[in-house]
């Protein structure tokens, strides 16, 4: 199996989940959380990081259109902004959109490249790192489908290959 199509399949597969987790929200649930990790803010940190992660270097990243600054950020600390929450039809758009490039981007990736392209991410090449981004992603999945799950809101929040 190329590594290229595994890449793309679990990109993929993630996405589909993080969907199922954005569509089943209640909107109770979409708004619930301590700020700022509001349900809706994590879903965002999920796929901005997906999308940001996937490029080649943090130099190439083109943000969403309607990005807003500091709206990733999930720890106090860092002072994020009490802002609006996304609504989940352009949390779905963003994921649509992430889900669309994700072929495309990963067959023009240079996964032998030494390092991730991110300043971040040190001591690290761009496979590892795309593989990195894939966990990353499914941790969020897993935290959002566990708040739904606890909110009583049940589904088929599992896909294995995209």
């Amino acid at each position: 199996m190329d590594i290229r199509f595994a890449l793309k399949r679990q990109y993929h597969a993630g996405l589909v989940m993080l969907r199922e987790c954005v569509e089943k929200a209640s909107d109770d649930v979409w708004l619930a959380g301590t700020h700022p990790r509001n349900y809706w803010r994590i879903a965002y940190h999920a796929v901005f990081y997906t999308h940001l992660y996937l490029g080649q270097t943090v130099d190439e990243f083109e943000a969403w259109e309607n990005h807003r600054d500091g709206v990733t950020d999930l720890w106090a600390d860092a002072n994020p902004p009490v802002v609006d929450a996304y609504t989940r039809a352009e949390i779905l758009s963003y994921i649509d959109a992430v889900n669309g490039m994700i072929d495309a981007t990963v067959d023009n990736l240079d996964l032998e490249r030494e390092d991730t392209g991110i300043p971040w991410y040190k001591n690290m090449g761009k496979l590892e790192h795309e593989i990195l981004n894939i966990r990353h992603l499914q941790t969020h999945v897993g935290q959002l489908s566990e708040l739904l799950m606890a909110a009583g809101i049940d589904g088929e929040y599992w896909n294995s290959r995209g």
